[in-house]
């Protein structure tokens, strides 16, 4: 059989055909450009669909698909009408606009019981619930419209099979799931105005939902537990990082810790009794990026690991803060802007290139840190696993192995299972994940700790001065 895993990131959808065992066999990459103005952030909900269409009959084409399911970025969502169409753009997940209505919900509940109904340690502007608070505060004329609230995830499986269903774990973050049963938290539906008509029904991830042009169609997930999935985390332990246009940390966990003051790490719902400790950063590869586009003109990322490979470890003091779209972790504060310490006229582009590397490993092991775990290995997944350099820098600055899968492509790989797993192909997810994944290489740290040391000291040093906003 024949199965394809879609994904939808935050700037670019990726779809990936593999066989049974695994191997792929086709693959197709949509790049798009976000709507941002201030702290808006959004999209043509439509164009979401017709990108989907165009890579599944690309993909089509080359390998007849027999079963797929597509896994979305968190938080992005879309408002309908009766007829089902979009009021308006599709509010991205890095938008902010809906900082008031947080503190709002925050006030109203308290993060005690967030936490221990949602899993979420934190109320942040981005997160569904204080959106649809916005809309209703802040548009009353598309508020009276509305008819369904829809994820992106939902959308798409809403233009494909007409029903208007989703899957657990994208809505852990929604902060109107309750992930302890599974449904609805009724309270914070009747606070942000809206009952469960407006939302659509919740299903497991892998479940059989429909068909389309001959092929099965299956619930998927969050990107970051497609990722999870797709990386092989069956097991306590063993934790993947995932640098693509964030930062992703990602543990397993049966139960979902109990609350203190001052937590900081999240329990997503995967499945019954199985949750994913996640810790996320608004951007970590769409640093790069900003630099790539910005300092080398859209050259090959071949020729930034170059030019960082010449500069020694730690950027001859270098130091860069990378939160360039507020910070979500350790610390909720979405005005948090990016920053630079240490410029001398020695430093070159190359420096810059390995400083923003470095402080995308040193914010890694912040949240390492954060997780308070047994760590044995960390699985680097997305873009930045391809830079033999950047894994490196991860070993160095965190002291763990940093492995690399045969398949890079985890997100599309997990998505792909819970398709194979929904269409009947599997028994289960976690027997398909011990025979699919497979360890590619090992990176060890080789720099000295007292150094790696001195490196993440001067980041965290930076990152608490533009926190606490002292002198700036």
């Amino acid at each position: 059989m024949h199965l394809l895993g879609i994904d939808i990131g935050t700037t670019s959808l990726k779809g990936c055909v593999f066989d049974e065992k695994g191997n792929e066999l086709a693959s197709v990459t949509k790049a798009y450009t976000l709507i941002t103005e201030g702290e808006r952030v959004e999209f043509q909900a439509e164009r979401y669909f017709e990108l989907f269409k165009e890579a599944y009959d690309e993909l089509n084409e080359k390998v007849k698909i027999d079963a797929f399911a597509i896994d979305t970025q968190g938080e992005t969502m879309i408002f309908l009408d009766e007829a089902g169409k979009p009021l308006m753009n599709a509010i991205v997940w890095l938008d902010n606009r809906a900082d008031k209505e947080a503190k709002a919900i925050e006030e109203k509940f308290g993060l005690k019981a967030v936490y221990e109904i949602t899993g979420q340690t934190e109320v942040p502007a981005g997160y569904p619930a204080a959106k649809v608070l916005w809309l209703k505060n802040n548009a009353p004329e598309i508020f009276e419209k509305l008819d369904k609230i829809v994820l992106l995830e939902d959308y798409l499986l809403y233009r494909i099979t007409g029903k208007f269903i989703c899957e657990r774990s994208l809505y852990s973050s929604t902060l109107y799931l309750d992930v302890r049963t599974g449904e609805y938290w009724k309270d914070m539906l009747d606070f942000i105005g809206i009952d469960e008509s407006y939302l659509p029904t919740l299903h497991e991830s892998g479940e059989k939902v429909g068909e389309y042009n001959g092929a099965t169609v299956c619930t998927g997930a969050l990107d970051q537990i497609s990722g999870f999935i797709g990386s092989g985390i069956i097991r306590e332990g063993v934790v993947s990082e995932m640098t693509g246009t964030a930062l992703a940390v990602c543990a397993l966990s049966r139960v979902i810790p109990p609350y203190f003051d001052g937590i900081k790490v999240p329990a997503y719902y995967v499945a019954k009794d199985k949750y994913c400790l996640l810790m996320w950063a608004p951007t970590a590869g769409m640093v790069m990026e900003w630099f790539r586009k910005n300092f080398y003109a859209n050259t090959d990322y071949k020729i930034i690991d170059e030019d960082a490979a010449q500069v020694a470890f730690g950027s001859e003091g270098l130091t860069i803060s990378p939160n360039m779209r507020g910070s979500v972790m350790p610390e909720n504060d979405p005005e948090l802007k990016g920053g630079v310490y240490g410029i001398d006229l020695k430093h070159t582009r190359g420096h810059f290139a390995r400083a923003i590397m470095e402080s995308i490993a040193c914010l890694l092991r912040q949240y390492l840190e954060y997780l308070q775990l047994p760590i044995d290995e960390v699985i680097s997944i997305g873009g930045g696993s391809k830079s033999p350099l950047w894994r490196q820098i991860k070993a160095d600055i965190t002291g763990k192995n940093v492995v690399t899968l045969k398949n890079k492509e985890t997100g599309c790989l997990g998505t792909a299972i819970y398709a194979g797993y929904g269409c009947g192909l599997y028994k289960n997810v976690d027997s398909a994940v011990k025979g699919l994944v497979e360890v590619k290489n090992v990176t060890k740290p080789e720099v000295d700790k007292t150094l790696a040391n001195e490196v993440y000291q001067r980041y965290l040093s930076l990152d608490t001065l533009f926190l606490n906003r002292k002198g700036l």
